[in-house]
């Protein structure tokens, strides 16, 4: 019995320090546009407290990337919170076309509160930590944009707050108002998402932790920042070496005072910070042409006309494709059901005309992608069937494709664009890891490093 008993307080006081290990406070940190290359070309130039800290005393994973295809903003940071795909989550974009009005709605539009979560139909790992704390936990998320703020917490968040057009803090009617202590800050210096709004984001992360109990219980908090890595002009990058060395040294400085200002308020020992990437980035202006390389432009609403035509000699005369929006076409479903035409005939006579056309890849259709393919299962995982268009141009690399309707433009580089995703706190083991890893296994890391189940979408293993 004195064994029995010998052991059974050893294994209590295990559990105990194990909880008492737990962090305090969840500092994630998502970096639009954060590129490796870049970081480590300008590394020599960085302080010791912001990117060389975060690679020298972090768990550094070199090699990671969305298990998805394509990727935006939005559709990024919706993945980080949720450790799912955009199949899952139902955020396929910032913006895209609503099938009943023909119009383009953005990812947090709400006409109740005019933004909110209500798009994003999966728990987050800060909705899953407010359940599991019964609602004691507290969750914030500041950034430039609603969208970012908006889904980097979810549904169940103690505030998100943005930029207006003006540079003052905002939030939306479906949170809490905002607090007096925000209410306060200086007007941003420069919105829009614009790096130097970077400041004025970690500036008032660092009001919340000073007047709030951010971090001062056990009970682990969440606070969640977007930062920009991309131009203060919002222009395509021409001179990397000289328009992007400014960027990431001031970048550098705004994480070095975010670690720092956050160790003045929470022991470092029991804050987790986690730093990653939207994992895109605006293409340079650069003219293919000019060095003879491979070049085009794909007119969309060109060829959708063109398409209507050729379905028209095939079914009879009619709109078969109502509208496009980006690379993808929405056809008239109501049109077929009356001419009594199956959905996967007429897909599949679109896509053989399609890919015929110059500068034209492959072309995914919703049947093709809902069989789900292992070869085409990354755009099958930011495809939603309810959402996304029905059919989906994906033009050669080095080509253009151009909407007329709405002069978006897009062009295709299927080359790899190296960003990192680092922990740095309680669990995480400095050293670097060139394993390549997908950004889905972000949140079930955080999730058991903080003792609480993943988002109810995600089925990705923890990195650690």
């Amino acid at each position: 019995m004195r064994y029995l008993a010998f052991i059974l307080a050893a294994l209590t006081s295990a559990e105990m320090q194990a909880y008492q290990l737990a962090p305090r406070l969840v500092v994630s940190v998502t970096i639009d546009q954060l590129r490796s290359d870049y970081m480590e070309a300008f590394a020599p130039l960085c302080h010791a407290g912001g990117f060389r800290r975060l690679l020298r005393d972090g768990m550094v994973y070199d090699n990671a990337s969305y298990p998805f295809s394509p990727v935006d903003r939005a559709s990024a940071t919706a993945t980080l919170s949720t450790g799912a795909t955009p199949y899952y989550n139902g955020i396929i974009a910032s913006r895209w076309l609503d099938r009943q009005t023909l119009q383009p709605v953005s990812c947090v539009d709400d006409a109740r509160h005019t933004a909110s979560p209500a798009r994003l139909e999966t728990s987050t790992v800060g909705d899953e930590l407010k359940v599991s704390s019964a609602g004691r936990a507290l969750v914030y998320a500041f950034a430039a944009d609603s969208e970012s703020a908006i889904l980097s917490v979810g549904h169940a968040a103690d505030g998100a707050f943005w930029l207006d057009k003006a540079g003052h803090w905002q939030t939306s009617s479906y949170y809490a108002p905002a607090p007096t202590w925000l209410r306060a800050e200086p007007a941003a210096r420069n919105a829009h998402g614009a790096p130097a709004s970077n400041d004025d984001v970690v500036t008032a992360s660092l009001s919340a932790l000073a007047a709030t109990p951010l971090g001062q219980d056990d009970n682990t908090d969440l606070i969640c920042l977007t930062l920009s890595a991309g131009k203060a002009d919002g222009k395509p990058v021409r001179q990397w070496q000289d328009e992007m060395e400014s960027v990431y040294l001031q970048l550098d400085n705004t994480l070095q005072r975010l670690i720092s200002g956050v160790g003045q308020r929470v022991p470092l020992d029991r804050v987790l910070f986690v730093v990653t990437s939207t994992g895109y980035t605006e293409e340079s202006a650069t003219d293919p042409g000019k060095y003879r390389i491979p070049t085009g432009t794909f007119y969309i609403n060109r060829t959708a006309n063109l398409l209507n035509i050729y379905l028209g000699a095939v079914y009879g005369q009619g709109r078969y494709v109502e509208q496009t929006f980006g690379n993808q076409m929405y056809l008239n479903h109501k049109l077929i059901e009356q001419k009594r035409i199956g959905m996967t005939d007429i897909l599949g006579r679109s896509q053989e005309f399609l890919v015929q056309n110059a500068g034209v890849a492959d072309v995914y259709t919703s049947v093709r992608l809902l069989d789900g393919g292992s070869d085409i299962l990354k755009y099958r995982n930011g495809f939603r069937p309810t959402l996304s268009g029905d059919i989906a141009i994906e033009v050669a690399p080095g080509w253009k494709l151009l909407n007329e309707d709405t002069q978006q433009t897009y062009t295709s580089r299927a080359g790899f664009m190296p960003f990192p995703i680092i922990f740095m706190g309680p669990g995480a083991q400095p050293g670097h890891v060139a394993t390549p890893v997908t950004v889905d296994r972000i949140a079930p890391t955080v999730a058991k490093a903080i003792r609480i189940r993943a988002p109810n979408a995600c089925n990705a293993a923890p990195l650690f």
